[in-house]
């Protein structure tokens, strides 16, 4: 299940807008989701489990910057992406 990005009223004239903090984390989700499904494969791939790491800490920061810049665009990404909400400090 990929997902695609197009943006939102300032990317409208772009078809997509690679450098949106959403689009990014979006492709981010996506690469968690294959590196997750190539896991439950090959259990040892102990290199592919430190890229999932740094992946899955590029994404959280991502979405601690998209809190605090808009709580109403982070609230709709992560209903759309369907994950969970990062925990408070």
């Amino acid at each position: 299940m990929l997902l695609s990005w197009t943006g939102d009223t300032q990317a409208t004239n772009k078809k997509e807008n690679k450098g949106s903090v959403e689009f990014q984390i979006v492709s981010f989700t996506n690469k968690i989701r294959r590196l997750t499904s190539h896991l439950e494969l090959h259990r040892k791939d102990y290199l592919s489990q430190r890229g999932l790491r740094k992946i899955l800490g590029k994404r959280q920061r991502l979405l601690s910057y998209l809190t605090k810049k808009n709580g109403v665009r982070y609230k709709e990404l992560i209903s759309q992406l369907n994950i969970r909400e990062s925990k408070t400090r």
